[in-house]
């Protein structure tokens, strides 16, 4: 049974988007990082240059590789680049 899985968005991304969160389904087959990245920034052009720019954590764990398989309940952070101390 597919499953979805959560962005959490901050600064920047939050603003691109307007909201916090955003929930999106996984298909029975599964998605990988880089596919629900391209999927978002497809859906909301603001948030293409802010995602270009920002690392993500999946589960709390950064993670650089668009192949990375995701499944149900997988947490995804954007996290843009931060300023200020």
């Amino acid at each position: 049974m597919p499953g979805s899985v959560r962005l959490l968005l901050f600064g920047p991304a939050r603003e691109a988007v307007g909201r916090a969160a955003l929930d999106r389904p996984l298909a029975a087959e599964g998605a990988t990082l880089g596919e629900l990245v391209d999927a978002v920034a497809e859906e909301f052009l603001a948030l293409r240059p802010v995602l270009q720019a920002s690392r993500l954590a999946v589960n709390g764990r950064y993670a650089s590789d668009r192949r990375l398989r995701l499944a149900p309940g997988d947490e995804i952070a954007v996290h843009p680049p931060y300023s200020g101390g």
